[in-house]
Formats: C-alpha cells, sequence, structure tokens
C-alpha cells in the first residue's frame, strides 16, 4: 500500500474563495461607514439651520422689545433689507452681506457676524407694522441655508416672528 504525502495549503481554489468573500465584506462595511457619514452631515446640516435659526430670532427679539424707536424701516408698512434700532441711545443696525447677518454697534463701530460659518441668510426682510398714535411693531422673516450639501440638496428654512417695542 502506497502512502501519500500531503502538504499541507491552500488550493487557488479556496485562496479565490476567500478573496472573494473578504472582499464582498470590504464593499459592505464601505458601504455602511459612507452610510453612516452622509447621515452624519445630514443631521449636523438640519441642527445648523434650526440652532441658527432660534438664536436670530430669539436676539432679533429682545433688541426689537428693547429698542426705543426704530429708525429703518422709516415708516409704517415700509420694508427693509436692514434694520436700524436706537437701544438707551446706542443704535444698533442689523445688515446682510455676502450671506452673513452682521449687527453693527453704532456707538463703538463693531460688526459681530450673528449666523454660524454652517449658514447663510438671506431673503432678509424687516417690515415696520403698528399704527401713527401707538408703539411700533416690527416683523422679521429670513431664509437660512445650510452650506453642507446633502443628497437631496441643501436643507433650508424660512423663519418669521413679529415683536413690539415696548
Amino acid at each position: 500500500m502506497k502512502k501519500k504525502n500531503w502538504t499541507s495549503g491552500f488550493t487557488i481554489v479556496e485562496l479565490l474563495l476567500y478573496m472573494g468573500i473578504f472582499a464582498i465584506l470590504l464593499i459592505v462595511l464601505f458601504q455602511i461607514f459612507t452610510s453612516i457619514i452622509d447621515v452624519q452631515l445630514e443631521s449636523g446640516a438640519t441642527a445648523s439651520v434650526a440652532q441658527d435659526g432660534r438664536f436670530l430670532l430669539v436676539r432679533l427679539a429682545y433688541d426689537i422689545s428693547q429698542a426705543q424707536a426704530v429708525t429703518n424701516p422709516s415708516s409704517l408698512g415700509a420694508q427693509a433689507s436692514s434694520l436700524q434700532v436706537t437701544i438707551n441711545g446706542t443704535t444698533l443696525t442689523y445688515s446682510v452681506t455676502d450671506g452673513i447677518l452682521n449687527l453693527t454697534n453704532g456707538s463703538t463701530n463693531i460688526t459681530n457676524a450673528l449666523t454660524s460659518i454652517d449658514t447663510t441668510i438671506s431673503n432678509l426682510r424687516f417690515t415696520r407694522l403698528g399704527n401713527p398714535a401707538g408703539k411700533d411693531t416690527v416683523q422679521v422673516a429670513f431664509t437660512l441655508r445650510s452650506r453642507t450639501v446633502k443628497q437631496g440638496g441643501t436643507e433650508s428654512q424660512v423663519f418669521q416672528t413679529t415683536v413690539g417695542l415696548r
């Protein structure tokens, strides 16, 4: 009886089979990883638009309610793309430059950006409402758009509020 000599190792078929399974596993893991990254980017874009929108509404509502006078828009029913109010003798001006909402303090001439680098603001509109004998009311409307581009486009949200002077 002849004794067979077996050598340890893999056949070419086994090696190809293992490589194929490994390649499929890598492709599946890569797709899962890219899906996770996409979801993270989308949720970050949505969160930045919502957070900036809430901040701007609260900041504008506070400053308008504390104001003694509204200088721009100048007359009842007038609309403007910038807002100028006077608070305790200091003139504050809200205006948009290159998609960034800026607040300029008239007494110090310091300008601060109110929107984050993740969002752009557009269609900013201030409308002066009220009646001639009463306190002024300002309606604020704007659109915030995320700079992050998702698969379905950019995240965009319209904000609007109306605030009266005290």
